[in-house]
This record gives C-alpha cells, sequence and structure tokens, in this order.
C-alpha cells in the first residue's frame, strides 16, 4: 500500500491560506506557521502528521498527499475542516 508522510496549516478561510503561502514561500518557517496559526492539534508538532496510507484522510487531502509535489508547500486545498497547506515530506508506493 502506498504511504506517505506529510505536515500541514489547517486554517478556516481561503484568504489566510494564501497569506500564509506567501509568507511560507517568502522564508517564513513552516513549522512555526503551523504552531501559531493551525487549527489542528498537529500544529504542536510543527503541523506534523506522521505515516499514513492512501485513504486514511478525507479525499481532498489523499488527492493532494498521493499525486502532489514533494517538499513543496501545495494549497490552498478545501476540505469540510477548512483550508490546508500541505506538505509531502515522503512518499512511498506499495
Amino acid at each position: 500500500m502506498a504511504t506517505a508522510s506529510a505536515r500541514h496549516i489547517l486554517v478556516e478561510t481561503e484568504e489566510v491560506c494564501n497569506d500564509l503561502k506567501a509568507q511560507i514561500e517568502a522564508g517564513l518557517d513552516f513549522a512555526a506557521a503551523a504552531a501559531e496559526f493551525s487549527a489542528c492539534p498537529s500544529g504542536a508538532q510543527g503541523g506534523a502528521l506522521g505515516s499514513f496510507g492512501r485513504g486514511q484522510m478525507v479525499p481532498e487531502f489523499d488527492e493532494v498527499v498521493f499525486t502532489g509535489e514533494l517538499n513543496t508547500v501545495l494549497g490552498p486545498v478545501q476540505t469540510q475542516f477548512g483550508y490546508h497547506l500541505i506538505e509531502i515530506t515522503s512518499r512511498e508506493e506499495g
């Protein structure tokens, strides 16, 4: 089974998500941004979600993690939880 590791930042609006993405691309540390701004408890770990398999996350998130470019800030990705910035840190096809 394919597995991936990723970190993310969850916020309420697309506007905040786009603003954070621009700040990260300009040099703001992803983990620091996650700790300060993410609504997900994973923010305390710099947004790290650990390793997970295909189908363990909501479909919109899953699609990005298993097809997106590694080590790039992707998003905004809208799910029922809000808007995510996602960085895929590793992926293995299984």
